[in-house]
C-alpha cells in the first residue's frame, strides 16, 4: 500500500482537513454494520423510476446518445424545465442563458457558492438545514452566519431575518432557504414567503432556494421565492426526490442570466455537463411525467400520519411536517441533548436506525431525523421496535 511521505503531509487543502466528513453518511455507515437493523436513515424514496421514464433512459442508450452534452445541458430540456419552472411558479427562465442542467441539487449547490462567494462574504443559513451548506460555505473562505430557528417552529421569519442581518453587518451577500426543509419537513405559507421576499428585496440580498422536495407538499400549497423575487434568487431542484430519480444525479438551477453566466463557469470547471442519458430521462419526466408525484405524495403522506401518530404515542414531540419524508423528533428527556447517544442506543438495542439532529446544525440538538421514503412494511417494523425499546428505557 502506497504511503505518503512525511515531508508531503501539508500538502492538503487547510479548509478541507478542518472540516469533519459528512455526518449523514458517517453515521449511516457506522450503524450499518449491525445485524438486521431497518434504517430510516437516508433521504431515499423506496419507490421506483416511472416506467416510461426508464423507457426513456433506455432508448437514449440504445440510440448511442453517449457524447458530451452541452456544458449547460441539453437545450430539449433546459426549455422543458423552463415550461415546468412557468407553468409550476409563474416565472419565465430563458433556457439558453438562464439554465443549468447539473449533476444533481448537490452539485447546483457547490457551483452556486463557489461563483458566487468571496472570502469574507456572509451568509445566513436557518438551521436546521441540509448540512452540504456549511461545507460548501466554508469552503469558500466565506461566513455562514448562523439562525437557530427552533424557537420559531423550524421557521426562518421576517423579523427574524431583519434582526440577524442588523447583528450581522456588513457583508452579508445571501440567504439559503432551504424548503421543504431536510431535516424538519417545515415549510413556508405564501404570505410568509412574501415577507422573507421583502426583506431580501429591501436588503439586495441573493436568495439561494433550495426547493429539491417542492412536489413532495402535503397540506397546502407550494410557494416559490422565485415567484416574488426572481431577480434575486438562485432556485435550486431536481428530480430525485419527485421522481424517486436519486441514481440518475440529475439536478437543475435556475437565475438571472448574470448570475448563470459565472456560475456555469464552475459547474463546468467541475463536471464538464451531466449525462445524456439521465437528461433523456428528466425530459421524459418533465414533459410527460409531471403528475408522477402525485402517487409518491399520496404514500408519502399516509406513512407521515402512520409513523407520526405512533411516535406521539410514545411520548416524542414532532412539529408535524408540512412537505418532504422526514420526520424530525425530539429524543427522551433522560438523554437530554444527546442525539448521537440515543441514535447510537436506538440503532444496538432497538435496530433501528436513525440520523442524530445535531448531524444539521443549531436547533438540531436532542432531535432525531428519520425518513419516512421507507417499504410500509420497514415502518411497520420500526414501529414495533420502538414501542418495545420506549417501553424498556421508561421502566
Amino acid at each position: 500500500m502506497p504511503s505518503l511521505p512525511t515531508a508531503l503531509q501539508g500538502v492538503i487543502n487547510k479548509r478541507i482537513v478542518s472540516l469533519p466528513p459528512a455526518q449523514i453518511r458517517a453515521f449511516d455507515d457506522e450503524i450499518s454494520g449491525v445485524p438486521g437493523i431497518v434504517k430510516l436513515t437516508l433521504g431515499e424514496p423506496d419507490f421506483n423510476v416511472p416506467a416510461h421514464v426508464k423507457r426513456a433512459a433506455v432508448e437514449s442508450i440504445q440510440q448511442d446518445d453517449s457524447h458530451y452534452s452541452a456544458s449547460r445541458g441539453t437545450m430539449e430540456l433546459r426549455r422543458a424545465i423552463s415550461d415546468y419552472l412557468k407553468a409550476s411558479r409563474q416565472v419565465n427562465y430563458d433556457p439558453a442563458t438562464e439554465i443549468i442542467v447539473t449533476v444533481g441539487a448537490t452539485e447546483a449547490i457547490t457551483a452556486t457558492t463557489f461563483a458566487l462567494l468571496n472570502p469574507g462574504d456572509k451568509v445566513i443559513v436557518p438551521t436546521p438545514i441540509y448540512s452540504q451548506y456549511f461545507s460548501s460555505i466554508a469552503l469558500t473562505g466565506a461566513q455562514a452566519v448562523i439562525v437557530n430557528t427552533a424557537p420559531d417552529g423550524f421557521l426562518l421569519t421576517a423579523d427574524r431575518l431583519r434582526k440577524t442581518l442588523a447583528q450581522a453587518g456588513a457583508g452579508v451577500k445571501a440567504v439559503v432557504l432551504n424548503y421543504p426543509n431536510n431535516p424538519t419537513g417545515r415549510s413556508y405559507s405564501a404570505a410568509e414567503i412574501a415577507e422573507l421576499a421583502a426583506v431580501l428585496a429591501d436588503h439586495q440580498l441573493i436568495a439561494i432556494a433550495d426547493e429539491i422536495y417542492s412536489e413532495l407538499v402535503y397540506d397546502r400549497q407550494f410557494s416559490s421565492l422565485a415567484s416574488q423575487l426572481p431577480g434575486q434568487t438562485v432556485l435550486i431542484n431536481g428530480l430525485s426526490k419527485s421522481h424517486a430519480m436519486t441514481g440518475y444525479r440529475l439536478g437543475y438551477l435556475a437565475a438571472p442570466a448574470a448570475l448563470v453566466e459565472q456560475i456555469s463557469k464552475m459547474h463546468s470547471f467541475m463536471v464538464t455537463a451531466a449525462n445524456d442519458t439521465a437528461q433523456a430521462a428528466a425530459l421524459e419526466a418533465l414533459t410527460n411525467g409531471r403528475d408522477d408525484p402525485a402517487i409518491y405524495r399520496q404514500q408519502y403522506q399516509q406513512r407521515r400520519d402512520r409513523l407520526a401518530a405512533a411516535m406521539r404515542a410514545l411520548g416524542f414531540e414532532i412539529a408535524i411536517p408540512d412537505g418532504a419524508f422526514y420526520l424530525f423528533a425530539k429524543i427522551p428527556a433522560q438523554y437530554g441533548d444527546d442525539d448521537f447517544r440515543f441514535a447510537r442506543d436506538l440503532a444496538q438495542q432497538a435496530r433501528v436506525g436513525v440520523i442524530p439532529g445535531s448531524a444539521f446544525g443549531p436547533g438540531g440538538e436532542g432531535h432525531i431525523r428519520l425518513s419516512y421514503a421507507a417499504s410500509d412494511r420497514q415502518i411497520a417494523t420500526v414501529i414495533e421496535r420502538l414501542q418495545t425499546f420506549m417501553a424498556k428505557i421508561n421502566k
